[in-house]
C-alpha cells in the first residue's frame, strides 16, 4: 500500500529558478527511505511538499489519501517533520513544555496531553529531563527532543530532513537509534542526506536526487558504485570492506 503519491510535482521558486521538476514517486507504508543529493538538489523542497510548508505549482501530492493542497490539515497529521536545524522547532520554556505545544494546539483534554508527553518522551529517553530548559540540551538531545515532539502527533509518516548534521559521534549513535525504534514500531520514514554514511546500512530504498529531478530509484547495494557522479561521497565502510557497516555496531 502506497501511503505517499506524488506525480508530476513541480515546484517554481522563481520564473528561472526551479526548485522540483516533474518528480514522480510512491512511497510504501512502513518502508525505510534514504533521500540523497547534493545541495540544492531538491530534497528539502521536496519534504517541505509532503506537509504543505510548501504547494505545488504543477502535479499533485498524496499523503495517506489526502490530497495536500485540498486537505492540508489531514495530510499534516499524517507526516511529523524533523527539521536539519532542532533549535527552530523549541518553543517551550522547558522539555515538557515544548513537547506539550502540539497536543495543546489540537485542543486535546489535558489528561490525554499528559499521556501524550510523557509517552513521547519516555520513548525517546528524556522523561528525566522533563523540567530542563531545552535550550541547554545537547545537539543530539535537542533532537530527540524535536523527535518527541512529532510522537505527540501520532504521526504514521517520520521525515528527517538531514538528521545528523552538526552531530558528534554520541549524538549520531543516540539519533540513528531512536530512527530504527521508530522504524521498527512500524512508522514510514523519510531521511534526506547528502552523507549516506551513517544511515545507508538501514536503509531498504535510496533515491537520488540532482537538479530538481529523481535521478536514481532503487537498492541502495545496487546504486552505491553510482553515487559520486551526483556529487554524493560513497560510504567509506563499502570503500574499503565492499558492504555497509552501521555505525550501531
Amino acid at each position: 500500500m502506497n501511503i505517499i503519491e506524488i506525480k508530476n510535482l513541480t515546484h517554481r521558486f522563481s520564473e528561472n529558478c526551479i526548485g522540483l521538476d516533474r518528480v514522480s514517486l510512491n512511497i510504501r507504508e512502513g518502508e525505510f527511505v534514504v533521500i540523497a543529493g547534493a545541495n540544492g538538489s531538491g530534497k528539502t523542497t521536496l519534504l517541505r511538499h509532503l506537509n504543505g510548508l510548501l504547494f505545488p505549482d504543477d502535479g499533485t501530492v498524496f499523503v495517506s489519501g489526502f490530497s495536500v493542497v485540498q486537505k492540508p490539515k489531514q495530510a499534516r497529521q499524517c507526516v511529523g517533520m524533523v527539521f536539519q536545524d532542532a533549535d527552530t522547532q523549541i518553543v517551550g520554556e522547558t522539555v515538557y513544555d515544548d513537547v506539550a505545544f502540539g497536543p495543546e494546539n489540537l485542543c486535546l483534554g489535558e489528561p490525554e496531553i499528559q499521556k501524550r508527553v510523557e509517552g513521547a518522551l519516555k520513548a525517546v529517553g528524556l522523561w528525566e529531563f522533563r523540567y530542563h530548559r531545552p535550550h541547554l540540551l545537547s545537539g543530539g538531545e535537542k533532537r530527540r527532543l524535536a523527535i518527541a515532539g512529532v510522537l505527540t502527533m501520532k504521526p504514521r509518516i517520520l521525515v528527517f530532513d538531514e538528521p545528523f548534521s552538526n552531530l558528534d559521534y554520541p549524538g549520531i549513535r543516540q539519533v540513528l537509534s531512536q530512527m530504527l525504534k521508530l522504524h521498527r514500531q512500524g512508522h514510514t520514514m523519510l531521511v534526506t542526506t547528502h552523507d549516506l554514511e551513517k544511515v545507508i546500512a538501514h536503509a531498504q530504498r535510496l533515491i537520488i536526487m540532482q537538479k530538481g529531478q529523481l535521478v536514481r530509484d532503487g537498492l541502495p547495494g545496487d546504486l552505491v558504485e553510482e553515487v559520486e557522479q551526483f556529487g554524493i561521497r560513497r560510504p567509506c565502510s563499502f570503500e574499503f570492506k565492499g558492504e555497509f557497516i552501521s555505525w550501531l555496531n
